[in-house]
């Protein structure tokens, strides 16, 4: 079976513009092009258009994606598989999150009592959950299993009010790393503010704090492109600056 961009569109649930995209970044070439000049499309790119659409479903960037599907060593019964414990993973959020609701919907109508860390319970969760299919494998190498697991416990651990304060830290060190960015110093009293938010930031969730490991994840936000569009969407060059700043702070060089 063969489709055209339109055709394929349409099954798919995506438009023509967006298949038309991904064949000039080069994720989904046409099997072939009609002696019209109409694009193609088999069943090998019916096939890796799932893969894709799979990936973003499931947040992750169209650059990560390309490499992933674009690599010899791709496996795409293995990806598979690993889709569905993703899929499996998001639905024990989402039940999480309805848990969460008609928990909330009952102690509004006077049937039960929550505890403040049932309330928040929910939303943590979806936090580690989306951290861990954004930066998951990266973490994990760069920190271990152990480490990760840990603060991902730490993070379920928080009361109410630790979770407010940690929600409020992360965004005052946008807000802030956005004023320093404007003054160009990142030794500057604005800049090193930054840099101690953000390290008390990492302290809610790390499950101990050390100036080499802050300034390393400081360089990973400059190295991951995902990263760096977190930091860079307000202030193009804003992740680099922070990077800088977190250096002076911990005294490590570049």
């Amino acid at each position: 079976m063969e489709y055209t961009v339109q055709k394929l569109a349409h099954l798919a649930g995506v438009s023509s513009r967006t298949l038309r995209y991904y064949d000039e970044i080069g994720i989904l070439k046409p099997a072939r092009i009609s002696s019209s000049g109409y694009r193609i499309y088999g069943q090998q790119e019916v096939d890796r258009l799932q893969q894709i659409l799979f990936y973003r479903e499931l947040g992750m960037g169209l650059e990560g994606i390309k490499d992933m599907v674009t690599s010899p060593d791709f496996d795409g019964a293995k990806a598979l598989r690993e889709h569905r414990e993703k899929l499996l993973e998001k639905r024990e959020q989402l039940e999480q999150l309805i848990v969460n609701v008609e928990k909330t919907i009952a102690q509004k109508e006077g049937r039960i009592t929550m505890s403040d860390k049932e309330k928040f319970e929910g939303f943590k969760r979806k936090m580690i959950e989306e951290n861990e299919a954004k930066y998951g494998e990266e973490i994990r190498e760069k920190y271990g299993e152990e480490t990760v697991e840990e603060s991902n416990r730490k993070l379920m651990n928080m009361t109410q009010e630790q979770y407010a304060e940690f929600t409020k830290l992360g965004e005052e060190v946008l807000v802030t790393l956005c004023e320093a960015f404007k003054t160009g110093d990142p030794a500057g009293e604005l800049a090193q503010k930054t840099a101690d938010l953000h390290r008390q930031w990492l302290t809610y969730s790390w499950p101990s704090y050390s100036k080499e490991a802050h300034a390393g994840l400081a360089q990973m936000y400059v190295d991951d492109p995902r990263f760096t569009a977190y930091y860079d969407e307000k202030q193009p060059g804003a992740a680099e600056f922070l990077r800088d700043a977190v250096f002076i702070y911990t005294g490590m060089k570049k």
